[in-house]
């Protein structure tokens, strides 16, 4: 039942996480010239006069990728799609909780979510008070454990993102996809998980955060890192030696000729660049080892979103006159 689905995810493949195609739409001279290039693909018919309407419009494009999979693919991976695509609006529901907590009043595009259960929540969460999160959180879905960080006072706000990084990692995890999928996903859970934790304590020694702050920054073993290795890393001082310590793991051979630009740009989103790059890398491995089930669909899902992603950042770019050099600093290419 993956035969037909497959071959077309493969057919239509994900040049926008290549530099070719990437570089030559950065050197588009407006927004029109950036339409008119990248309508030229039979993937993309993206609308809109302005950065926020372009921007839009490639997210439109996501949904509407995500619906054609859907559509072509068994009805046994409906809850998957539905459970990514909550992946993604997470973020959106991380910002606006965190701001409910703070009494921030400030207005949200909800037009922005992607599933209508997320703008459903949004629209519920702006008029409830904060007395009613509990009820509103549980009836959502959430865990009772973020619930109870949620009302503590002062909350921890750091602990309440690492929770709901959690809560969708459970959702992931817990979706039912066929029998011969479940291998697939879960190497695709535990790469996440990889990715996710090492981004988290590269963050955290940036920003100078103390032992058992870092420690409760762990999401979950994944396939590299374990819980040990976590707390190792933990009791470090600076990204650039959490990056040694990585001596070992894959992890290591893809960051480390990125210390010297890191020491220099002292940005450590040079460092999270390379492990996204990395990401798509071992999304494609997982595609090999499971081309006949779930494989080419997760390397497809995760390689879109990263399209879309660069997509964005030089539609911005192109508006604001940023240096081409600038841009590619952002953009998310392959690991090689």
């Amino acid at each position: 039942m993956f035969a037909y689905p497959n071959a077309k995810f493969e057919a239509i493949g994900n040049p926008y996480i290549g530099e070719k195609a990437l570089y030559s739409l950065i050197d588009r001279k407006n927004l029109n010239e950036f339409k008119e290039t990248l309508n030229l693909s039979r993937d993309y018919d993206i609308v809109g006069e302005d950065v926020s309407s372009i921007q839009k419009s490639l997210d439109e494009n996501f949904l509407q990728t995500i619906n054609m999979m859907r559509k072509d693919s068994s009805k046994k991976m409906n809850d998957f799609y539905t459970t990514y695509l909550e992946k993604i609006d997470i973020y959106f529901i991380k910002s606006e909780l965190k701001k409910k907590i703070l009494g921030n009043k400030s207005e949200t595009d909800i037009s922005n979510m992607v599933l209508p259960k997320t703008k459903e929540f949004l629209i519920k969460l702006k008029e409830s008070d904060k007395e009613n999160l509990p009820e509103l959180l549980l009836a959502y879905g959430f865990e009772k454990e973020l619930i109870e960080d949620i009302i503590k006072e002062p909350p921890n706000l750091l602990n309440i993102d690492g929770l709901i990084d959690k809560h969708i990692i459970n959702r992931l995890r817990q979706v039912d996809v066929p029998y011969k999928c479940e291998e697939a996903k879960n190497n695709f859970l535990k790469r996440s998980l990889d990715v996710m934790n090492i981004k988290n304590i590269l963050r955290a020694k940036q920003l100078g955060y103390d032992v058992p702050t870092c420690k409760m920054l762990f999401l979950g073993e994944g396939t590299e890192i374990a819980p040990w290795k976590f707390n190792d890393l933990a009791d470090l001082q600076t990204p650039s030696q959490v990056i040694s310590a990585l001596e070992g793991t894959s992890y290591f051979n893809v960051l480390k000729d990125s210390i010297e630009l890191y020491n220099r740009e002292d940005s450590i989103q040079v460092l999270e660049n390379v492990l996204d790059g990395y990401f798509i890398k071992l999304s494609k491995d997982i595609s090999l080892k499971n081309y006949l089930n779930l494989g080419p669909t997760i390397r497809f899902l995760v390689s879109k979103e990263y399209e879309i992603k660069n997509l964005k950042m030089i539609v911005k770019g192109i508006s604001e006159n940023l240096p081409t050099d600038f841009i590619k600093g952002y953009l998310i290419t392959e690991a090689v």
